[in-house]
């Protein structure tokens, strides 16, 4: 029996920890085995709507009224059009690395991406954390993005 209330104290204070990290922690505690970005009720890359950075150029949160499940994760769109047009091609719109941080990945880590700081580089999608790593990608896009790619293939789970 002690040793269970032990587990418990344990566990206890690992949860105290990731809530006094704030919900970046919790968030980045959660997504670790993750393909895709999401947050902790499973939307993908913050609810912005992936298929906004290709037609309207610029970074839109979608609604509730238009989602759609692809790869265990919840998409949302600005529109029904969007969302049927990612439903029908979804490789050609979401985000490489799942919505995690390009700029990251090349530096061997996994980090959560902000939706808001992106770029598109040979009709693909990349987020990034800050804008130092969307500076990163812009200065040499195809080297990041070897080493990135590298990196996703050795961390992500495969079926």
């Amino acid at each position: 029996m002690a040793r269970f209330i032990g587990r418990k104290a344990l566990l206890g204070g690992c949860l105290l920890a990731v809530l006094a990290a704030g919900a970046g922690g919790w968030l980045l505690l959660t997504q670790n085995a993750r393909a895709v970005n999401t947050d902790v009720f499973g939307i993908a890359i913050d609810g912005y709507d992936p298929v906004a950075y290709f037609t309207l150029r610029r970074a839109v949160r979608g609604t509730s009224e238009f989602e759609h499940r692809w790869a265990d994760a919840t998409w949302r769109f600005a529109s029904a059009e969007h969302r049927d047009r990612f439903a029908a091609d979804p490789l050609k719109y979401a985000p490489q690395y799942g919505g995690f941080c390009a700029a990251g990945l090349a530096l061997g880590g996994k980090w959560r991406a902000d939706p808001e700081v992106w770029a598109i580089v040979d009709g693909k999608l990349f987020l990034n954390y800050s804008q130092s790593g969307k500076d990163m990608l812009a200065a040499d896009p195809k080297g990041v993005i070897h080493k990135a790619d590298s990196a996703w293939s050795a961390q992500r789970p495969h079926d």
